[in-house]
């Protein structure tokens, strides 16, 4: 298939997907917990913006001509890797989805991707959409399995050429371990995070509050650059804690199809019997329809809550929130500490919760090196009013992605990736291009010329 047709199909594969935006944030919702209101209006169109870059990119990816010593034509051919395999978590579904899929079509390969257990439905929806864009049977393959099963026979299988995994760090290793011991597949991984956010004495507190507030807590806390240490410089930590808190217990936590709900239930939760099934489940096979929104897995909310008691139990100041919220699903409070050491579990493990950890520093240097004591690298967040300071900042912190006075702005031409144990390589923009392509040169030696 030539480039133009392939860019002509994942543009008619994104326009297909903003038709059905309403059915798909559902079908999300329904999946994952996340509120309605969240996919439908943000995570949506920023999927959509990401199939529409990616037919871009389609018919210009080239090699180049090289010049070359002696008498040798040089030039440098962009082919398509092969089969990928995909697979992807349960937090962001279709997201991860959009990141992985949209560059390995736009560079012609073909696709085996393995949906999360937990939350299957749209990579499925997705992936019917395509087909109706034109897409050739084969070319998307959706596998909806477990991990220590599906999972691992797509990493070690040795006619997979190339391997992109989402996920834990620990199911990193073990992605990694697989790999090694098949084919030695090249491999991108986009792993944990324990992401410093920053603010210090000169910035905007108010702001920085808001920003830290949507950090941590956006999407149940169930993101892997959640900036989940908020370091506060002591002039102003007082007022920030003062400010936090009452934000964190403003926050509205419910039913995520109700309007205006801020934060549903960690993964997916009890049966809300009063609503009607979105008219798209209509679909779906009965056995799902079953599940009557019960949860499948408490495995998540049990972990958040551990470490809840963990902080407790470290001494750390718990200033709200801190067990389940109504007797029904699995709803968390949003919970926040103050009082909290670089030492304790709380401040170095990903929990993927929401759970807000505050910790004080004195100056620039101090917050620099107990920022970078981590195993991890992923984000980072950085408020100030100085120039000086921000520049500083970000060029030492250890971290993939720096935001500067934001927090969590996502693009389809922005590259995310980690740094240390967050992961390898890079995701969105052009640099995840270079996942989805081997680089192939040809050396053609050159007649002299009969003139000469």
């Amino acid at each position: 298939m030539t480039a133009y047709e392939r860019s002509r199909i994942i543009l008619r594969f994104a326009d297909l997907l903003e038709k059905h935006i309403d059915e798909i944030a559902a079908l999300e919702t329904w999946d994952n917990g996340k509120p309605y209101e969240q996919a439908a209006k943000i995570k949506l169109p920023i999927i959509v913006r990401i199939f529409h870059y990616y037919a871009g990119w389609a018919d210009k990816l080239h090699g180049l001509t090289v010049p070359a010593d002696g008498p040798y034509h040089v030039q440098t051919l962009h082919e398509p890797i092969g089969v990928a395999g995909q697979i992807i978590p349960w937090n962001f579904p279709l997201a991860m989805f959009a990141w992985k899929v949209g560059p390995a079509l736009a560079c012609g390969n073909t696709v085996v991707l393995k949906s999360a257990e937990q939350t299957p439905l749209t990579a499925l929806y997705a992936a019917k959409l395509f087909h109706e864009a034109g897409l050739p049977p084969g070319v998307l393959n959706i596998v909806s399995g477990y991990g220590p099963t599906a999972g691992a026979a797509l990493a070690s299988h040795m006619d997979v050429d190339k391997l992109a995994f989402t996920g834990s760090t620990d199911t990193g290793n073990i992605v990694l371990e697989l790999v090694a011991r098949s084919n030695l597949k090249p491999v991108t991984l986009e792993l944990g995070g324990k992401s410093p956010f920053i603010v210090c004495e000169d910035a905007d507190i108010g702001t920085a509050v808001e920003l830290a507030h949507f950090a941590l807590f956006f999407n149940q806390g169930q993101c892997c650059c959640a900036g989940s240490r908020t370091y506060i410089q002591e002039r102003v930590y007082n007022e920030f804690i003062e400010k936090a808190k009452a934000r964190a217990m403003k926050r509205i936590v419910g039913d995520p199809f109700k309007k205006g709900v801020e934060q549903g239930p960690q993964v997916r939760s009890l049966s809300f019997p009063h609503l009607p099934r979105p008219s798209i489940l209509k679909n779906i096979s009965e056995a799902q329809k079953e599940l009557d929104w019960h949860e499948i897995d408490s495995e998540q909310f049990e972990k958040v809550l551990s470490y809840v008691r963990s902080g407790i139990e470290s001494n750390a100041t718990l200033e709200c929130g801190g067990g389940q919220l109504g007797s029904k699903g699995f709803f968390i409070q949003p919970s926040f500490f103050s009082n909290v050491q670089d030492d304790m579990l709380i401040a170095k493990d990903e929990i993927f919760g929401p759970v807000q950890s505050i910790l004080k520093f004195k100056d620039i240097d101090e917050v620099i090196k107990r920022a970078n004591t981590t195993r991890y690298g992923l984000a980072a967040g950085v408020f100030t009013s100085n120039l000086d300071t921000a520049n500083t900042l970000t060029r030492a912190l250890k971290a993939g992605t720096v935001w500067v006075n934001c927090f969590d702005v996502f693009d389809a031409a922005i590259p995310f990736g980690g740094y240390k144990m967050s992961g390898i390589g890079r995701e969105k923009g052009i640099y995840s291009l270079h996942n989805y392509l081997q680089v192939k040169a040809v050396v053609t030696p050159l007649k002299e010329p009969a003139w000469l």
